[in-house]
């Protein structure tokens, strides 16, 4: 039933069909097993469930008409009722129901329909008439129902408004005003008891919530009597600090207050209220036929309505208002200023409510009390509460058009309201509300009298509508904006507004300020409140993200009227640049930077006085030293933007000013904050160029040496910014230093040798920037008029072998910091890198052999990769085979390695070099196989592991990428990341046994030689070298590498040989437990590499920790039992005793001791022993610890155990 909770209308055509069966199965059965069964509850609980589930999705309203109402069923009801009561409840301890409440829920709802039957209570019930009750007396039937429900007005659940519900219908009735006197004594005890615990809490807002429902129900006759015992007790509570600490009960309390006050006031029609549209549809379609017809309607309706108020007006005024109103008003209007949505709603329905009864004069009073709620020291909540009262008297039509001109000017305020509180605002509730209000005017009025209101709210609202902060203000204004332009007539350009600000276009706010308020702008009369509402609340707002939306916003407008923005708009913000408020000065400099650029993008030439003092902006920000202190930080971006927009528009500046700017972005540079340093360069880039560049400026002199100078700085920061700032100056600049330039951003590529000097970021910055500058440098020679020579070639070659060399070092950037691995930055941004130096030189050197006809070229390599490779280096020597071999192998190893990201990347990148659209990557070994392996297409998802390695395993058949490739997988399988493990080693061993007979012995030995090259590649290098020895072990357990004949012994005398470098002095727990479980497996092929293993593992029985000791150990059993041998049959069975006799891990001279009769008895040399016992003492010369716990305490320690 959960998908139906929003629209429980959808279930009604349905309800009868489903809860009449329920009911009648429970009817039934009680009447068949009788009350006294237990089974009979085991029958109703489950049933209870779905009815309940019924009721919370469509209403008990809509339910309870489905309800059997026989007499006879009152007195089983009760019956069943208390039943249930007495039933103890053991839901509180279940996650799921078993039914005990929702079964008295039903009852409830049952009685509350079975209590009006049309006969004397005391007729029906069969143990009042079998006894000789005295005439008057409540019927015991009537007692106990009022017992169970007052019981139940103290429960916590859904049973206490059921309660209410009984109670108001039973108490109400005509035969009932003893019952209903002794009730309202019960309350008054209860509501003046002075006991403050949870039950009595909870029983306070039962019977408040009984009594409101009593008043619901009851005739006015009978409750007047009533009236001041429960309104003495009422304004008692409402005052109290439990009605303070509660918002239901204050609700409640509202409610019930709202009601008394209906029942003082005599129930009728006003005379004087607003009546201003037709309630049928077909009035409406025959009203809107001819204006004829609407017009003459309209005026029958009106002057209707003024007759009737003329007749009735003396009438009106003699009216007898009780003086408890004016009490109930007041509570009322109190309870608008809650600081609770649901008691100001319902507070503001009361109003409503009331008003409706009162007379124009008094309901003039009650407005004007409303009115007050909207003053500047009234808090949020009271601006919420009178926008929902405003509403509610609209709707009723309790609000004139007489009124209506103080009440817009109050309703455009809240629809702006937002108060600052902090580093936040409030308002958006109130904001909401208000265009609520405009929504209930829209449906309350008539076109005639709504259409200067409409012209005065209509730029509010869609001003809200398009710049509000929040999604549900936008959509609430628009909405109401709708509502308007469809019920008010033909508005200018209303319908294509609507179409516009719809309700999902303006779900994005980005979407609402740069394109829907665009759209808006073009029609008259709102680009200068959107304009006005840009600069008072936007520009200045709390929000940094809002602040620099809305500069790009208000300069999104300029191209409607570019003189108003330059003469007053530009004006007005120039002085905000120097604000006190650090959010106005921000948005202001922001703003006038983008206005500015605007302006020069519509063509519209700024006069020159004004041109003045925007140059003076940011020497005046300087002077006052507002980058100092709180907000530095973002005034430094802000003022970086506003130099990049006055370089965009070409803004002539003083000398003194351009140095000034330049000294500004240079100190922006070397900002720690790297968005600080990436607004800086990018106004570099366009300030060298406008203002040094351009105009043959002395101040270029220097410029790239000093950049150069400080990528050596030891100040991080500096050097970040000025590999940055080499990267986007412009070709004029790097002319006669080029080779300086591309030499060291060489070397800040490279890992800095001192580890106090290195700076991911740094070398991240120096790999864009060297390849900016090759881009730079390649670009401008591309130009007709740059005369080609020597030079120009050494650019090139110095491309090849210095550039990409340097990439390609780049690409084993491993880094790693307490940020993680910070070295992925740098492997990104090299294979974005190599790709953009690819095309250069392909670029280039498909210019110096176009005689060459690319097919044939690549037809050839694809099917003989290594023949005529001379040949055909010499035609393009500036890109050649094995550059594009390292170049995809390189970018392979990258997407077979752990980051899901970096993997997703360079797939990304090899697709791009393989199918690029204008220049042909040549010489790329096995081209057609690899476009198999990464096809041509979009939205392939390489960065889910399952779809991308068995595609890259594939690569591992070629020989030329093989070595790459799988030195990145075995650190995908070897990982951590259970999930890629799994996916890795399953494409590998997919990989390995597709073809069973025919490739399977070439692919292991091609594999084994593999594996022995990263072994000896990647020695001592525990990042490569662990999740190697891990995978080598997964393979033997999957008896990959023990029958390849020959080849067998060959790989695994490698392995040996790398284990006794490997985990000799090593202190690394997982390196420990691979070697230990490889040396085990190896022990298990054929002589001498079996013996060499076998001794090898009994060095680790007296290793100096204890954990590995016994590892070792539980390896020697294991080996022990499945080879036979490597130790005689008559000495096995002592060699299996000593070994699970011996505690490996207690005293290390024990261990040593049983470790030289396992060598005896294995017949190897004792003087082995010694040699391998000073294995792991080699490369410890410092005095060892005395106690051997102390450093394997050590050990834990650092291995995170």
């Amino acid at each position: 039933m959960d998908k139906y909770q929003e629209q429980g209308q959808l279930l009604e055509p349905y309800l009868e069909s489903m809860v009449s069966p329920l009911m009648f199965i429970i009817r039934s059965k009680t009447v068949e097993l009788g009350i006294d069964s237990d089974e009979i509850l085991q029958i109703i609980k489950p049933i209870s469930i779905i009815i309940y589930s019924l009721v919370t999705v469509s209403g008990y309203k809509t339910v309870i008409k489905f309800f059997p109402h026989q007499v006879s069923d009152l007195e089983l009801a009760v019956s069943l009722l208390e039943k249930c009561h007495n039933t103890s409840s053991i839901t509180s301890l279940r996650q799921e129901s078993t039914g005990e409440m929702e079964a008295k829920c039903v009852i409830l709802l049952w009685l509350s329909i079975l209590v009006l039957v049309p006969f004397d209570i005391s007729s029906i019930d069969t143990s009042f008439v079998n006894s000789s009750g005295s005439v008057g007396e409540l019927a015991p039937l009537v007692l106990r129902i009022i017992g169970f429900c007052k019981d139940y007005l103290s429960n916590a659940g859904p049973m206490r408004t059921m309660a209410g519900l009984v109670l108001s219908k039973l108490l109400t009735r005509p035969d009932m005003p003893k019952a209903l006197t002794s009730f309202i004594e019960w309350t008054h005890e209860v509501l003046s008891s002075t006991v403050d615990d949870v039950v009595s809490h909870f029983r306070f807002i039962g019977v408040v919530e009984a009594l409101a429902a009593v008043f619901k129900a009851g005739g006015r006759k009978v409750l007047l009597d009533v009236v001041p015992t429960i309104w003495n007790d009422v304004s008692v509570l409402i005052k109290s600090g439990t009605a303070a600490r509660s918002p239901l009960l204050r609700k409640n309390l509202v409610k019930l207050t709202q009601r008394i006050g209906l029942t003082c006031l005599p129930h009728r029609s006003p005379t004087w209220r607003y009546v201003g549209r037709t309630s049928s549809l077909g009035e409406n379609i025959s009203l809107n036929a001819s204006n004829k017809n609407d017009q003459l309607n309209h005026g029958v309706v009106l002057e209707n309505s003024k007759s009737e108020e003329n007749s009735n007006y003396l009438q009106d005024e003699d009216m007898d208002v009780p003086e408890i109103v004016e009490e109930i008003i007041d509570v009322l209007l109190s309870g608008l200023r809650d600081t609770d949505t649901v008691v100001r709603w319902s507070a503001a329905k009361g109003v409503g409510r009331v008003t409706s009864r009162l007379t124009s004069a008094l309901s003039e009073e009650v407005l004007s009390s409303v009115l007050e709620l909207f003053t500047p020291g009234e808090g949020d909540g009271s601006w919420h509460g009178g926008c929902l009262a405003l509403a509610e008297l609209a709707r009723r039509g309790l609000l004139l058009p007489a009124s209506l001109p103080k009440v817009v000017p109050v309703v455009v305020k809240a629809l702006h309201y937002d108060v600052r509180r902090g580093p936040h605002s409030v308002g958006s509730h109130v904001r909401d509300a208000a265009a609520y209000v405009c929504w209930a005017f829209g449906r309350a009025y008539y076109r005639t009298d709504m259409r200067n209101v409409l012209e005065q709210l209509a730029p509010h609202l869609l001003s809200v509508a398009c710049y509000d902060r929040e999604v549900n203000c936008r959509r609430a204004a628009a909405a109401a904006f709708q509502e308007n332009v469809g019920r008010q007539g033909n508005y200018p350009h209303g319908i294509d507004i609507v179409n516009t600000a719809d309700y999902f276009s303006l779900s994005s706010r980005v979407n609402s300020y740069i394109h829907v308020a665009v759209c808006i702008a073009q029609y008259k009369g709102y680009l200068h409140p959107f304009v006005d509402e840009l600069l008072q609340s936007k520009i200045c707002h709390w929000d940094k993200g809002l602040r620099e939306l809305a500069a790009e916003a208000l300069a999104a407008l300029v191209r409607y009227d570019a003189a108003y923005f330059a003469d007053f708009v530009l004006e007005k913000l120039i002085p905000f640049t120097l604000s006190s408020d650090l959010c106005t000065r921000h948005g202001a400099t922001l703003a006038a930077g983008e206005l500015v650029l605007a302006l020069h993008q519509c063509g519209y030439d700024i006069p020159s006085d004004k041109q003045k003092k925007v140059s003076g902006i940011v020497p005046a920000i300087e002077k006052a030293r507002l980058y100092r202190g709180k907000g530095g930080e973002i005034m430094r971006a802000a003022v970086s933007r506003f130099i990049e927009c006055i370089s965009f528009s070409r803004l002539p500046l003083p000398e003194k000013v351009k140095r000034s700017l330049v000294d500004t972005l240079n100190e922006n540079l070397r900002h720690p904050n790297t968005q600080i340093q990436i607004a800086a360069v990018k106004a570099l880039k366009h300030f060298v160029q406008a203002y040094l560049v351009a105009t043959d400026n002395k101040g270029t002199i220097g410029i790239t040496s000093k950049y150069l100078l400080l990528l050596k700085d030891s100040n991080v920061a500096v050097r970040r910014g000025s590999a940055m700032a080499l990267g986007v100056l412009p070709y004029e600049l790097l002319a006669n230093q080029w080779r300086d330039v591309i030499m060291k951003l060489c070397s800040s590529c490279a890992i800095e040798d001192n580890p106090e000097d290195r700076d991911a970021e740094a070398r991240v910055n120096a790999v864009k920037g060297l390849v900016s500058v090759c881009e730079t440098l390649t670009q401008a020679r591309e130009n007709p008029d740059f005369h080609s020579g020597e030079d120009d070639m050494s650019l090139f070659h110095l491309i090849k072998n210095e550039v990409m060399v340097s990439l390609f070092k780049a690409l084993d950037d491993y880094s790693v910091d307490n940020r993680g691995d910070v070295g992925s930055w740098v492997r990104e941004a090299a294979m974005e890198g190599l790709e953009k130096c690819t095309y250069i030189l392909c670029k280039r050197g498909s210019m110096s052999s176009t005689t060459t006809r690319k097919s044939e070229m690549l037809e050839s390599v694809s099917k003989q990769p290594n023949s005529n490779v001379n040949e055909e280096n010499q035609m393009c020597s500036f890109f050649d085979t094995n550059l594009a071999t390292s170049l995809v192998g390189g970018i392979a190893k990258q997407a077979v390695e752990k980051m899901d990201k970096l993997r997703e990347v360079a797939a990304k990148v090899l697709q791009r070099i393989l199918y690029h659209d204008e220049i042909s990557v040549p010489f790329i070994p096995y081209r057609e196989k690899i476009e198999e392996i990464i096809p041509n297409e979009t939205d392939l998802k390489w960065g889910v592991p399952t779809f991308s390695y068995p595609r890259f395993v594939q690569l591992l058949q070629l020989s030329c990428y093989s070595k790459q490739v799988l030195s990145g997988l075995v650190i995908s399988i070897g990982g951590l990341q259970d999930s890629l493990r799994k996916a890795s080693l399953s494409a590998f061993l997919d990989y390995l046994h597709v073809d069973e007979d025919f490739n399977k012995e070439s692919k292991v030995c091609k594999l084994s030689t593999d594996i022995l090259w990263i072994l000896q590649e990647y020695k001592r290098c525990d990042r490569v070298i662990i999740p190697t020895l891990k995978t080598i072990e997964i393979l033997f357990s999957s008896k990959i590498f023990l029958d390849m004949e020959a080849h067998t012994s060959i790989f695994c005398a490698g392995v040996l040989d790398s284990l006794a470098v490997e985990l000799k002095g090593s202190k690394d727990f997982s390196k420990f437990y691979a070697g230990i479980a490889i040396l085990g497996y190896i022990c298990s092929v054929s002589d001498p590499v079996n013996s060499r293993a076998f001794s090898h593992l009994l060095t680790f029985l007296s290793h100096r920790y204890p954990k590995i000791r016994k590892v070792a150990a539980e390896q020697v059993y294991l080996v022990l039992l499945q080879n036979g041998s490597l130790v005689s049959e008559e000495k096995t069975d002592k060699a299996l005793e000593i070994i699970s006799e011996t505690c490996w891990d207690g005293d290390l001279e024990t261990a040593k001791v049983m470790k030289v009769q396992l060598y005896e008895i294995a017949g190897l040399d004792v003087g082995q022993v010694k040699t391998t016992e000073k294995v792991p003492k080699m490369d410890d010369k410092k005095s060892a610890a005395a106690d051997e716990n102390e450093s394997y305490a050590s050990l834990v320690e650092s291995s995170g155990f």
